[in-house]
Protein backbone atom coordinates (compact mmCIF):
# COMPACT_ATOMS: atom_id res chain seq x y z
CA UNK A 1 0.00 0.00 0.00
CA UNK A 2 1.20 3.27 -1.05
CA UNK A 3 2.77 5.78 1.94
CA UNK A 4 -0.18 7.92 2.79
CA UNK A 5 1.02 11.71 2.53
CA UNK A 6 -2.31 13.78 1.33
CA UNK A 7 -2.40 14.76 5.12
CA UNK A 8 -3.01 18.60 5.28
CA UNK A 9 0.27 20.54 4.20
CA UNK A 10 2.60 23.05 5.93
CA UNK A 11 4.09 25.79 4.65
CA UNK A 12 7.76 24.78 4.15
CA UNK A 13 10.32 27.38 5.92
CA UNK A 14 12.04 29.62 4.05
CA UNK A 15 15.36 28.25 4.47
CA UNK A 16 14.68 24.80 3.35
CA UNK A 17 12.63 26.60 0.40
CA UNK A 18 16.12 28.61 -0.66
CA UNK A 19 18.53 25.41 0.35
CA UNK A 20 16.81 23.83 -1.37
CA UNK A 21 16.21 25.83 -4.99
CA UNK A 22 20.46 27.23 -4.80
CA UNK A 23 21.23 24.20 -6.39
CA UNK A 24 19.68 25.11 -9.76
CA UNK A 25 22.01 28.69 -9.61
CA UNK A 26 25.28 26.82 -10.67
CA UNK A 27 23.69 24.33 -12.61
CA UNK A 28 21.57 27.19 -14.35
CA UNK A 29 24.67 29.14 -15.56
CA UNK A 30 26.60 26.01 -16.20
CA UNK A 31 23.54 24.97 -18.66
CA UNK A 32 22.95 28.48 -20.18
CA UNK A 33 26.42 28.42 -21.38
CA UNK A 34 26.32 25.54 -22.98
CA UNK A 35 23.29 25.90 -24.90
CA UNK A 36 23.86 29.00 -25.93
CA UNK A 37 27.62 30.36 -26.17
CA UNK A 38 29.25 26.85 -26.47
CA UNK A 39 28.23 26.06 -29.60
CA UNK A 40 28.84 29.30 -30.97
CA UNK A 41 32.39 29.34 -29.54
CA UNK A 42 33.41 26.35 -31.11
CA UNK A 43 32.01 26.94 -34.20
CA UNK A 44 34.36 30.23 -34.56
CA UNK A 45 37.42 28.60 -32.42
CA UNK A 46 38.15 25.22 -33.85
CA UNK A 47 37.80 23.83 -37.20
CA UNK A 48 34.23 21.66 -36.86
CA UNK A 49 31.56 23.07 -38.68
CA UNK A 50 28.09 23.53 -37.89
CA UNK A 51 26.92 20.17 -39.06
CA UNK A 52 29.78 18.64 -37.25
CA UNK A 53 28.74 20.20 -33.50
CA UNK A 54 25.38 19.86 -34.11
CA UNK A 55 26.11 16.12 -34.93
CA UNK A 56 28.30 16.08 -31.89
CA UNK A 57 25.84 17.60 -29.70
CA UNK A 58 23.23 15.45 -30.46
CA UNK A 59 24.88 12.02 -30.59
CA UNK A 60 25.87 13.50 -27.16
CA UNK A 61 21.89 14.07 -25.86
CA UNK A 62 21.24 10.77 -27.64
CA UNK A 63 23.58 8.85 -25.52
CA UNK A 64 22.59 10.68 -22.34
CA UNK A 65 18.92 9.85 -22.48
CA UNK A 66 19.21 6.44 -21.22
CA UNK A 67 21.04 7.64 -18.11
CA UNK A 68 17.99 9.19 -16.80
CA UNK A 69 15.73 6.26 -16.38
CA UNK A 70 18.70 4.44 -14.76
CA UNK A 71 19.34 7.41 -12.26
CA UNK A 72 15.40 7.78 -11.38
CA UNK A 73 15.05 4.16 -10.80
CA UNK A 74 18.88 4.01 -8.80
CA UNK A 75 17.72 7.00 -6.71
CA UNK A 76 14.08 5.27 -6.06
CA UNK A 77 15.32 2.22 -4.49
CA UNK A 78 18.28 3.85 -2.56
CA UNK A 79 18.35 3.34 1.07
CA UNK A 80 21.30 5.75 2.20
CA UNK A 81 20.73 6.87 5.75
CA UNK A 82 22.29 10.06 4.08
CA UNK A 83 19.19 10.65 2.18
CA UNK A 84 17.94 8.97 -0.89
CA UNK A 85 18.12 11.98 -2.81
CA UNK A 86 20.80 14.21 -1.34
CA UNK A 87 23.27 11.37 -1.81
CA UNK A 88 23.48 11.53 -5.53
CA UNK A 89 23.29 15.64 -5.62
CA UNK A 90 26.27 15.84 -3.23
CA UNK A 91 28.19 12.60 -5.57
CA UNK A 92 27.69 14.27 -9.00
CA UNK A 93 29.06 17.96 -7.64
CA UNK A 94 32.68 17.58 -8.38
CA UNK A 95 32.13 15.55 -11.69
CA UNK A 96 30.16 18.31 -12.69
CA UNK A 97 32.59 20.89 -11.64
CA UNK A 98 35.49 18.98 -13.79
CA UNK A 99 33.05 18.77 -16.87
CA UNK A 100 32.66 22.43 -17.20
CA UNK A 101 36.14 23.22 -16.86
CA UNK A 102 37.36 21.32 -19.28
CA UNK A 103 34.36 21.86 -21.83
CA UNK A 104 34.74 25.76 -21.63
CA UNK A 105 38.35 26.03 -21.50
CA UNK A 106 39.05 23.58 -24.40
CA UNK A 107 42.97 23.36 -25.80
CA UNK A 108 44.05 24.97 -28.71
CA UNK A 109 43.86 21.92 -30.88
CA UNK A 110 40.43 20.37 -29.37
CA UNK A 111 38.15 18.73 -31.98
CA UNK A 112 35.06 16.64 -32.62
CA UNK A 113 36.27 13.78 -29.77
CA UNK A 114 36.91 15.94 -27.34
CA UNK A 115 33.84 17.92 -27.55
CA UNK A 116 31.94 14.51 -27.63
CA UNK A 117 33.64 13.20 -24.71
CA UNK A 118 33.14 16.39 -22.20
CA UNK A 119 29.47 17.23 -23.26
CA UNK A 120 29.09 13.38 -22.27
CA UNK A 121 30.73 13.70 -19.01
CA UNK A 122 28.84 16.70 -18.09
CA UNK A 123 25.37 15.01 -19.36
CA UNK A 124 25.73 12.63 -17.40
CA UNK A 125 26.89 14.25 -14.40
CA UNK A 126 23.93 16.89 -14.52
CA UNK A 127 22.14 13.79 -14.29
CA UNK A 128 22.87 12.52 -11.49
CA UNK A 129 21.87 15.55 -9.77
CA UNK A 130 19.07 16.90 -11.33
CA UNK A 131 16.80 13.46 -11.72
CA UNK A 132 17.01 13.11 -7.63
CA UNK A 133 16.71 16.74 -7.37
CA UNK A 134 13.74 17.18 -9.31
CA UNK A 135 12.33 14.37 -7.47
CA UNK A 136 13.65 15.77 -3.89
CA UNK A 137 11.25 18.86 -4.72
CA UNK A 138 8.29 16.97 -5.68
CA UNK A 139 8.12 15.02 -2.53
CA UNK A 140 9.12 18.08 -0.26
CA UNK A 141 5.11 19.34 -0.75
CA UNK A 142 2.15 16.66 -1.68
CA UNK A 143 0.11 19.93 -2.01
CA UNK A 144 -1.25 21.29 -5.45
CA UNK A 145 0.10 24.67 -5.17
CA UNK A 146 2.55 24.07 -2.99
CA UNK A 147 4.40 22.51 -5.65
CA UNK A 148 4.42 25.57 -8.09
CA UNK A 149 5.92 27.00 -4.64
CA UNK A 150 8.80 25.10 -4.79
CA UNK A 151 8.98 24.54 -8.69
CA UNK A 152 8.90 28.51 -8.37
CA UNK A 153 11.75 29.14 -5.72
CA UNK A 154 14.12 26.56 -7.64
CA UNK A 155 13.20 28.16 -11.05
CA UNK A 156 13.47 31.52 -9.70
CA UNK A 157 17.26 30.25 -8.35
CA UNK A 158 18.07 28.93 -11.86
CA UNK A 159 17.11 32.54 -13.57
CA UNK A 160 19.13 34.08 -11.33
CA UNK A 161 22.54 31.60 -12.05
CA UNK A 162 21.24 32.24 -15.55
CA UNK A 163 21.35 35.71 -15.44
CA UNK A 164 24.61 35.96 -13.34
CA UNK A 165 26.11 33.88 -16.16
CA UNK A 166 24.39 36.28 -18.83
CA UNK A 167 25.94 39.07 -17.38
CA UNK A 168 29.39 38.05 -17.77
CA UNK A 169 29.59 38.91 -21.46
CA UNK A 170 28.13 42.59 -20.65
CA UNK A 171 30.78 43.35 -19.07
CA UNK A 172 33.74 42.03 -20.42
CA UNK A 173 32.26 41.70 -24.05
CA UNK A 174 31.95 38.96 -26.84
CA UNK A 175 33.44 39.77 -29.70
CA UNK A 176 34.64 37.02 -31.57
CA UNK A 177 36.71 34.03 -29.93
CA UNK A 178 38.84 35.36 -27.78
CA UNK A 179 35.81 37.73 -26.08
CA UNK A 180 33.86 33.96 -26.19
CA UNK A 181 36.43 32.25 -24.32
CA UNK A 182 37.09 34.62 -21.66
CA UNK A 183 33.26 35.07 -21.14
CA UNK A 184 33.03 30.76 -20.99
CA UNK A 185 35.85 30.67 -18.27
CA UNK A 186 34.59 33.06 -15.90
CA UNK A 187 31.32 31.36 -16.22
CA UNK A 188 33.11 28.28 -15.39
CA UNK A 189 34.16 30.08 -12.05
CA UNK A 190 31.02 31.06 -11.43
CA UNK A 191 29.68 28.01 -11.77
CA UNK A 192 31.97 25.62 -9.51
CA UNK A 193 32.03 28.17 -6.83
CA UNK A 194 28.41 28.75 -6.23
CA UNK A 195 27.92 25.02 -6.58
CA UNK A 196 29.90 24.68 -3.59
CA UNK A 197 27.99 26.93 -1.77
CA UNK A 198 24.72 25.56 -2.74
CA UNK A 199 25.74 21.65 -2.49
CA UNK A 200 26.85 21.93 1.10
CA UNK A 201 23.82 24.24 1.90
CA UNK A 202 20.87 21.71 0.67
CA UNK A 203 22.62 18.80 2.21
CA UNK A 204 22.92 20.41 5.76
CA UNK A 205 19.29 21.99 5.59
CA UNK A 206 16.70 20.37 3.15
CA UNK A 207 14.74 17.44 4.61
CA UNK A 208 14.90 13.84 2.34
CA UNK A 209 13.36 11.48 4.31
CA UNK A 210 9.99 10.24 1.71
CA UNK A 211 9.44 6.87 1.11
CA UNK A 212 8.84 4.80 -2.31
CA UNK A 213 7.42 2.12 -3.69
CA UNK A 214 7.62 0.41 -6.75
CA UNK A 215 6.95 -2.83 -8.96
CA UNK A 216 8.90 -5.64 -9.21
CA UNK A 217 9.41 -4.92 -13.14
CA UNK A 218 9.07 -1.32 -13.32
CA UNK A 219 10.47 -1.22 -16.27
CA UNK A 220 8.24 -3.04 -17.55
CA UNK A 221 5.69 -0.68 -15.86
CA UNK A 222 7.05 2.15 -17.46
CA UNK A 223 6.62 0.71 -20.82
CA UNK A 224 3.12 0.35 -20.31
CA UNK A 225 2.73 3.96 -18.53
CA UNK A 226 3.89 5.55 -22.21
CA UNK A 227 2.28 2.89 -24.70
CA UNK A 228 -1.02 3.53 -22.96
CA UNK A 229 -3.11 6.73 -23.25
CA UNK A 230 -2.92 8.66 -20.12
CA UNK A 231 -2.62 11.88 -18.47
CA UNK A 232 1.34 11.37 -18.21
CA UNK A 233 2.21 10.79 -21.48
CA UNK A 234 -0.52 13.44 -23.04
CA UNK A 235 1.94 15.90 -20.74
CA UNK A 236 5.40 14.34 -21.20
CA UNK A 237 4.54 14.45 -25.06
CA UNK A 238 3.33 18.81 -25.18
CA UNK A 239 5.86 19.23 -22.94
CA UNK A 240 8.61 17.64 -25.31
CA UNK A 241 7.00 19.81 -27.99
CA UNK A 242 7.12 22.61 -26.54
CA UNK A 243 11.04 21.98 -25.17
CA UNK A 244 11.98 21.88 -28.99
CA UNK A 245 10.15 24.77 -29.66
CA UNK A 246 11.89 26.95 -27.05
CA UNK A 247 15.57 25.43 -27.57
CA UNK A 248 16.16 26.09 -31.61
CA UNK A 249 15.87 29.60 -31.25
CA UNK A 250 17.89 29.47 -28.05
CA UNK A 251 20.77 27.59 -29.93
CA UNK A 252 20.28 30.18 -32.76
CA UNK A 253 20.07 33.24 -30.67
CA UNK A 254 23.51 34.28 -30.85
CA UNK A 255 23.86 33.61 -35.08
CA UNK A 256 20.28 35.64 -35.09
CA UNK A 257 21.77 38.50 -33.13
CA UNK A 258 24.58 38.65 -34.63
CA UNK A 259 23.99 38.61 -38.81
CA UNK A 260 20.23 38.84 -39.03
CA UNK A 261 20.03 41.90 -36.45
CA UNK A 262 24.03 43.03 -36.90
CA UNK A 263 23.69 44.06 -33.63
CA UNK A 264 26.07 41.10 -31.72
CA UNK A 265 27.51 44.22 -28.76
CA UNK A 266 23.67 44.04 -27.91
CA UNK A 267 23.68 40.06 -27.10
CA UNK A 268 24.03 39.80 -23.69
CA UNK A 269 21.75 42.59 -22.84
CA UNK A 270 19.13 40.87 -24.93
CA UNK A 271 19.84 37.58 -23.57
CA UNK A 272 19.72 39.20 -19.99
CA UNK A 273 16.68 40.98 -20.69
CA UNK A 274 15.25 37.86 -21.55
CA UNK A 275 15.68 36.32 -18.39
CA UNK A 276 14.99 38.74 -16.25
CA UNK A 277 11.63 38.75 -18.00
CA UNK A 278 11.07 35.47 -17.22
CA UNK A 279 11.98 35.86 -13.65
CA UNK A 280 9.96 38.87 -12.81
CA UNK A 281 6.91 36.78 -14.54
CA UNK A 282 7.28 33.62 -12.28
CA UNK A 283 5.38 35.18 -9.30
CA UNK A 284 2.78 36.34 -11.97
CA UNK A 285 2.11 32.79 -13.82
CA UNK A 286 1.71 30.89 -9.85
CA UNK A 287 -0.52 33.66 -9.03
CA UNK A 288 -2.43 33.03 -12.27
CA UNK A 289 -2.21 29.35 -11.80
CA UNK A 290 -4.15 29.74 -8.50
CA UNK A 291 -7.17 30.76 -10.42
CA UNK A 292 -7.24 29.45 -13.52
CA UNK A 293 -5.15 26.04 -12.78
CA UNK A 294 -1.96 25.02 -14.05
CA UNK A 295 -2.47 23.98 -17.24
CA UNK A 296 -4.86 26.12 -18.14
CA UNK A 297 -2.01 29.00 -17.10
CA UNK A 298 0.70 27.29 -18.88
CA UNK A 299 -1.62 27.23 -22.54
CA UNK A 300 -2.06 30.78 -22.00
CA UNK A 301 1.72 31.72 -22.00
CA UNK A 302 2.48 29.36 -25.19
CA UNK A 303 0.02 31.42 -27.14
CA UNK A 304 1.41 34.75 -26.26
CA UNK A 305 5.01 32.99 -27.08
CA UNK A 306 3.63 32.38 -30.49
CA UNK A 307 2.05 35.79 -30.81
CA UNK A 308 5.57 37.49 -30.38
CA UNK A 309 7.52 34.86 -32.30
CA UNK A 310 5.77 35.33 -35.54
CA UNK A 311 7.19 38.42 -36.21
CA UNK A 312 11.27 37.38 -36.10
CA UNK A 313 11.60 36.12 -39.42
CA UNK A 314 10.99 39.88 -40.83
CA UNK A 315 13.11 41.74 -38.61
CA UNK A 316 16.75 43.69 -39.68
CA UNK A 317 18.78 45.61 -37.98
CA UNK A 318 16.63 48.78 -38.65
CA UNK A 319 14.34 47.09 -36.37
CA UNK A 320 16.05 46.10 -33.52
CA UNK A 321 13.78 47.97 -31.39
CA UNK A 322 10.66 45.62 -31.64
CA UNK A 323 13.07 42.58 -31.87
CA UNK A 324 13.73 44.22 -27.47
CA UNK A 325 9.89 43.73 -27.25
CA UNK A 326 10.00 40.44 -28.71
CA UNK A 327 12.51 38.76 -26.18
CA UNK A 328 11.03 41.28 -23.13
CA UNK A 329 7.23 39.36 -24.12
CA UNK A 330 8.93 36.23 -24.74
CA UNK A 331 11.05 36.16 -21.93
CA UNK A 332 7.61 36.98 -20.19
CA UNK A 333 5.67 33.82 -21.37
CA UNK A 334 8.72 31.16 -20.93
CA UNK A 335 8.43 31.66 -16.80
CA UNK A 336 5.51 30.13 -17.35
CA UNK A 337 7.67 27.25 -19.26
CA UNK A 338 9.94 27.11 -16.56
CA UNK A 339 7.48 26.75 -13.44
CA UNK A 340 4.22 25.43 -14.52
CA UNK A 341 5.22 21.87 -16.24
CA UNK A 342 7.26 20.48 -13.96
CA UNK A 343 4.96 21.18 -11.15
CA UNK A 344 2.29 20.10 -13.12
CA UNK A 345 4.30 16.64 -13.38
CA UNK A 346 4.45 16.69 -9.86
CA UNK A 347 0.58 16.21 -9.63
CA UNK A 348 1.11 12.87 -12.17
CA UNK A 349 3.16 10.96 -9.02
CA UNK A 350 -0.37 11.01 -6.62
CA UNK A 351 -1.96 10.05 -9.79
CA UNK A 352 0.23 6.98 -10.40
CA UNK A 353 -0.22 5.78 -7.07
CA UNK A 354 -3.73 5.70 -6.83
CA UNK A 355 -3.72 3.75 -10.26
CA UNK A 356 -1.00 1.78 -9.40
CA UNK A 357 -0.41 1.86 -5.72
CA UNK A 358 3.07 2.31 -6.70
CA UNK A 359 5.33 5.46 -5.92
CA UNK A 360 8.03 6.36 -8.20
CA UNK A 361 9.23 9.84 -8.20
CA UNK A 362 12.55 9.67 -9.65
CA UNK A 363 11.36 7.45 -12.53
CA UNK A 364 8.97 10.06 -13.30
CA UNK A 365 10.95 13.03 -13.33
CA UNK A 366 13.78 10.71 -15.15
CA UNK A 367 11.40 10.65 -18.06
CA UNK A 368 11.14 14.16 -17.83
CA UNK A 369 14.35 14.72 -17.93
CA UNK A 370 14.65 12.62 -20.93
CA UNK A 371 11.89 14.60 -22.39
CA UNK A 372 13.74 17.54 -21.94
CA UNK A 373 17.50 16.18 -23.20
CA UNK A 374 15.90 15.26 -26.62
CA UNK A 375 14.35 18.74 -27.22
CA UNK A 376 17.85 20.22 -27.42
CA UNK A 377 19.61 17.24 -29.11
CA UNK A 378 16.43 17.58 -32.10
CA UNK A 379 16.88 21.51 -32.05
CA UNK A 380 20.23 21.75 -32.59
CA UNK A 381 20.54 18.28 -34.19
CA UNK A 382 18.59 20.30 -37.15
CA UNK A 383 19.25 23.86 -36.71
CA UNK A 384 22.97 23.62 -37.65
CA UNK A 385 22.46 20.43 -40.01
CA UNK A 386 20.27 23.25 -41.81
CA UNK A 387 21.74 26.36 -41.74
CA UNK A 388 24.98 24.45 -43.41
CA UNK A 389 22.71 22.76 -46.29
CA UNK A 390 21.94 26.59 -46.93
CA UNK A 391 25.29 28.03 -47.01
CA UNK A 392 25.17 29.86 -43.81
CA UNK A 393 28.63 30.28 -42.40
CA UNK A 394 28.77 31.17 -38.94
CA UNK A 395 32.16 32.74 -38.96
CA UNK A 396 32.42 34.50 -42.72
CA UNK A 397 30.17 36.64 -45.34
CA UNK A 398 26.57 35.41 -45.87
CA UNK A 399 24.68 35.87 -48.82
CA UNK A 400 20.98 37.31 -47.91
CA UNK A 401 19.21 33.61 -48.91
CA UNK A 402 20.83 31.85 -45.95
CA UNK A 403 20.47 34.92 -43.66
CA UNK A 404 16.83 34.13 -44.75
CA UNK A 405 16.95 30.58 -43.95
CA UNK A 406 18.57 31.33 -40.67
CA UNK A 407 15.93 33.93 -39.67
CA UNK A 408 13.05 31.90 -40.51
CA UNK A 409 14.74 28.92 -38.28
CA UNK A 410 14.92 30.96 -35.74
CA UNK A 411 11.03 31.56 -35.12
CA UNK A 412 8.79 29.37 -37.39
CA UNK A 413 9.40 26.06 -36.18
CA UNK A 414 9.34 27.61 -32.60
CA UNK A 415 5.63 28.26 -33.52
CA UNK A 416 5.04 24.88 -35.42
CA UNK A 417 5.97 22.99 -32.10
CA UNK A 418 4.33 25.24 -29.26
CA UNK A 419 0.90 25.03 -30.74
CA UNK A 420 1.42 21.07 -31.91
CA UNK A 421 2.30 21.40 -27.54
CA UNK A 422 -0.98 22.92 -27.09
CA UNK A 423 -3.00 20.76 -29.29
CA UNK A 424 -1.81 17.99 -27.32
CA UNK A 425 -2.46 19.23 -23.84
CA UNK A 426 -5.92 20.44 -24.47
CA UNK A 427 -8.68 18.35 -22.10
CA UNK A 428 -5.48 17.13 -19.43
CA UNK A 429 -7.90 15.72 -17.17
CA UNK A 430 -5.69 16.72 -13.72
CA UNK A 431 -6.84 19.68 -12.56
CA UNK A 432 -7.19 21.36 -9.10
CA UNK A 433 -10.28 19.67 -8.09
CA UNK A 434 -9.53 16.45 -9.56
CA UNK A 435 -6.17 16.49 -7.81
CA UNK A 436 -7.94 17.32 -4.14
CA UNK A 437 -9.91 14.29 -5.39
CA UNK A 438 -6.71 12.22 -5.79
CA UNK A 439 -5.44 13.10 -2.62
CA UNK A 440 -8.50 12.22 -0.86
CA UNK A 441 -8.67 8.71 -2.15
CA UNK A 442 -5.18 7.92 -1.43
CA UNK A 443 -6.37 9.03 2.48
CA UNK A 444 -9.02 7.05 2.73
CA UNK A 445 -6.89 3.86 1.32
CA UNK A 446 -4.19 4.53 4.03
CA UNK A 447 -6.51 4.95 6.54
CA UNK A 448 -8.46 1.92 5.32
CA UNK A 449 -5.22 -0.25 5.61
Amino acid sequence: MVENNSAPSTQLARGVLFAYGSLAFPLAAAFIALQVIVPTFYAESTNLSLSAIGVVLLIARLLDMVTDPIVGYWSDQSQFKFGRRKVFVVAAALPIALSVWALFNPPADAGALYLLMWTIAIYIAGTVSVVPMSAWGAELAPDYHQKARVTGVRVAFGLAGTMAALLVPVFIGTGGEQGYGKTLTVIALLALTTLLLSTVWAALRVPDVSQTKLPDNTFAAVRDLLRNPNPFRQLLLSFLLNAVGNAIPATLFLLYVTHVLSSEAMAGQLLFLYFISAALSVPFWVWLAKRLGKHQTWSVAIVLACVFFIWTPWLSESTLWLFIVIVACTGFATGADLALPSAINGDIIEWDALQTGYRRPGLFFAMWGTASKLSYGLAIGMAFPLLDAFGFDASGSNSQSSLTALAVMYGVPCIFFKLSALWVMRAYPITEDEHARIRQALQERGDAA
